[in-house]
């Protein structure tokens, strides 16, 4: 990678900034010790690749992995109403939303271990992009849109093969959402990974009760199964060969109505409670979502080209790894120490007011 040092100090910049994150504002910081030029040039000269980033946390990563590592994989998408469109500023679904939204998709992998003193250690070991490259034009509307050459599925399948057979990471379980459980995605993970998974399933999946009504076609959707609330049952998924785990949780949200969730696993040898436990890991993701737009600038960039997009994004990931080690040294969380950070930048600023008051200074 080019110019890591000022990789280092831009990633700093992402952290202790609190409005918009510019060249000309990290120059002035420095006193232009690097001009904007410089540093804009870095931004945009060449974008930095998944083996850049692996690179960069690797040392990290290999601090906390075990076999007993949980690698959770999620979407999030950073909103950009406001900014131009382009190949990665486009329209996107977001599920959670139920609606198209324009902004940069980001297709997340979490690794979450444990540091020497036993705490848990969430890094982001890979990211990507969805990048909507090929016009095509939709049948219904007729009007063209664009797609991306993969989805989002291919993606992770691709990045997770990387991941385990390139990198050697070591994990014991993938964890996602209803939206990645697709019997590919379990299928690959399960015959080609030879990994274990938990996942949350849509109740409407057609599933057999045994092997033999899985020969014989005999299916019932997962909601008609009768479960009971933290009850579990071995099933067969329509499509897959191997039987699996299904539990049923049922939470209650703060208006009192009630949500029943169910989670699969090919895990049988599972406890209920322990299935419950590994995709409760799930949540650190949401956290980390939170975190990457609130605390490291993702949101706060005006960056208009698909290049320098892309590694600030990149340089995002960075700055949470950061965060990440100063949480685990200081026991703050990480909105605990923005919050200091900008205690401390109050209090410079107040101290400098005090410093320019001049005491002949008086209000006619």
């Amino acid at each position: 990678m080019e110019n890591p040092q000022l990789l280092d100090i831009y990633t700093d910049y992402l952290l202790s900034s609190f409005s918009l994150v510019t060249a000309t504002g990290l120059s002035e910081a420095l006193d232009k010790q690097y001009s904007h030029d410089q540093i804009s040039r870095f931004l945009a000269k060449k974008r930095f690749s998944q083996k850049d980033f692996w690179l960069s946390v690797k040392s990290l990563v290999r601090e906390v992995e075990s076999n007993d590592g949980i690698l959770i994989v999620d979407d999030t998408i950073e909103e950009k109403p406001h900014s131009t469109e382009n190949e990665l500023i486009c329209w996107h679904w977001d599920h959670c939303q139920q609606r198209t939204v324009k902004g940069i998709n980001i297709l997340n992998f979490l690794y979450c271990g444990q540091s020497k003193n036993g705490e848990t250690v969430t890094l982001p070991v890979a990211f990507e992009l969805i990048a909507k490259t090929e016009e095509y034009v939709d049948t219904k509307t007729q009007t063209k849109k664009k797609k991306s050459a993969l989805t989002k599925n291919e993606l992770m399948m691709e990045r997770l093969r990387t991941l385990y057979f390139h990198n050697q990471l070591k994990f014991k379980y993938l964890v996602w959402d209803n939206w990645f459980s697709s019997k590919e995605n379990m299928d690959f993970v399960h015959t080609v990974l030879c990994k274990k998974f938990v996942s949350a399933i849509k109740s409407n999946r057609a599933v057999a009760r045994t092997n033999e009504e899985r020969l014989k076609g005999e299916l019932t959707k997962i909601e008609e199964l009768g479960l009971r609330p933290n009850e579990s049952m071995s099933i067969w998924i329509k499509g897959l060969d191997f039987p699996m785990l299904l539990l049923k949780k049922v939470f209650t949200n703060q208006d009192g109505s009630q949500k029943a969730v169910f989670i699969v696993t090919n895990d049988i040898d599972l406890t209920a409670e322990e299935i419950d436990k590994i995709y409760q890991k799930r949540w650190k993701i949401e956290e980390f979502h939170k975190s990457l737009k609130q605390n490291t600038g993702l949101e706060k960039s005006p960056t208009k080209y698909e290049v320098t997009q892309s590694n600030h994004v990149f340089a995002c990931m960075i700055a949470y790894c950061k965060l990440e080690l100063l949480h685990i040294k200081s026991k703050f969380n990480h909105f605990a120490l923005k919050a200091k950070l900008r205690l401390q930048a109050v209090k410079a600023a107040f101290a400098e007011i005090q410093r320019l008051k001049t005491p002949t200074l008086l209000l006619r």
